[in-house]
């Protein structure tokens, strides 16, 4: 018994062993993958960081600059095709409208007339022209509206007028500073005497001449005391 116990104990040492050194095999595997991958991330970092770099030194200053001028230049360049290709167009439908210039050099009266006419009579049709597109503009917008209108019905929505706010208490009010004011300005009034601004001529205008101050009854009595004098 004691042989087979010792080689049990042997095998059971074996195993152990043999476990701990696969434990061990596992667990410096698991470290170097740990490393592999810490080393792959710090790789990527810095080709991150490089492409970065590289990116930020290839735009140098005088590369901008140049950049920039040339954005100038292609923009001002289109600017000028955009205007020239304006005038043209508005010259096209000028000359569309109007037609071409008439040669006035050596033209006598009765052309100059024709010509007048002419223009003259164009220029009544684009009038009667403008006035007809008017026309169909308002009742195209008349008939916009009204559709508009019979849509909201449809769907059951009231568009509210917008009201003026207006105070019922207003006019009430108004009256009763109106009041207020002419009852102030009355008070504010000072009272005068009539002597202290008399001026001297309306002080000879008041007084009677010698022949008014007897009354009515006075010119015949003047009269009498003449002609008794004189007797």
């Amino acid at each position: 018994m004691s042989s087979d116990e010792e080689e049990y104990s042997s095998e059971e040492e074996e195993d152990t062993m043999s476990d701990e050194k696969a434990k061990a095999a596992e667990e410096a595997k698991r470290k170097q993958d740990e490393i592999n991958k810490r080393k792959a991330e710090v790789r990527k970092r810095l080709e991150e960081q490089s492409q970065k770099k590289a990116k930020k030194g290839f735009m140098t200053p005088e590369r901008k600059k140049k950049l920039r001028l040339l954005l100038r230049k292609k923009a001002a360049e289109e600017l000028k095709k955009e205007q020239e290709r304006k005038a043209a167009e508005r010259r096209k439908i000028i000359d569309q409208r109007c037609g071409q210039p008439k040669n006035l050099d050596g033209a006598n009266e009765d052309d100059l007339r024709a010509i007048i006419k002419k223009y003259y009579d164009h220029c009544a049709n684009l009038e009667s022209e403008k006035y007809d597109i008017e026309m169909e503009i308002m009742r195209k917008d008349y008939e916009i509206n009204e559709l508009n209108i019979q849509v909201n019905d449809l769907r059951g929505k009231f568009i509210k007028p917008t009201l003026k706010k207006v105070s019922k208490y207003e006019n009430k009010f108004a009256k009763l500073q109106k009041k207020a004011a002419e009852f102030n300005f009355r008070n504010q009034l000072k009272t005068v005497k009539k002597k202290e601004f008399e001026l001297e001529d309306d002080k000879e205008k008041t007084t009677k001449p010698g022949w008014a101050a007897g009354g009515p009854g006075a010119a015949k009595k003047a009269e009498g005391e003449a002609t008794a004098e004189e007797a």
